[in-house]
């Protein structure tokens, strides 16, 4: 009984590990918890956002992209990082300027720290794994259904560009 229990412990284990972290999770920014775990087998571009920046309007685009691909299995989550320091003040002002402004309806954080010491976990181990950072607001990472990282783009890259939506295709059909 006890090998069974063991065995059925560490397949558990396994399946709540994401991008090979386990608990990979962030604080909503609705109030709870955001779990990775929740979205094993779907493709998830993670991208940090800020309210006051100069792309701020890739938002709107975001939202496109979401509502395109999230039927076919796509989780689009938004990040709000002050890391370069053009964040709102408070969770509940980024929330509310997103839904007035843009009509987020997306899965988003509460403020995270994306780079340096602070940085959220899942952040320092894509540094680890890849050695991104992101260099300024709406740097994107999509990962894998497994988990692991597809690729990465700067904020020059556009939500709707080709090359990102030819990675988010090719994540969704499994090539």
């Amino acid at each position: 009984m006890r090998r069974l229990l063991a065995i059925c412990v560490g397949i558990f284990t396994a399946t709540v590990a994401w991008a090979g972290m386990p608990n990979v999770t962030f604080p909503s920014i609705d109030g709870g918890t955001l779990d990775m775990a929740d979205w094993s087998g779907r493709p998830v571009l993670v991208v940090n956002t800020a309210s006051r920046c100069a792309f701020t309007d890739q938002y709107e685009a975001l939202q496109d992209l979401y509502d395109t691909y999230r039927d076919a299995g796509l989780v689009v989550l938004a990040v709000p990082s002050n890391d370069f320091r053009q964040e709102l003040g408070s969770a509940e002002e980024v929330r509310e300027f997103c839904e007035m402004t843009y009509g987020i309806d997306m899965p988003m954080t509460d403020i995270t720290a994306v780079t340096g010491a602070k940085a959220h976990p899942l952040y320092r181990h894509v540094k680890s794994e890849t050695g991104f950072v992101p260099r300024w607001n709406f740097n994107k990472i999509l990962f894998a259904p497994d988990g692991s990282v597809v690729d990465t783009w700067g904020s020059k890259t556009t939500p709707m560009s080709r090359p990102l939506r030819d990675a988010i295709e090719a994540a969704l059909s499994g090539d």
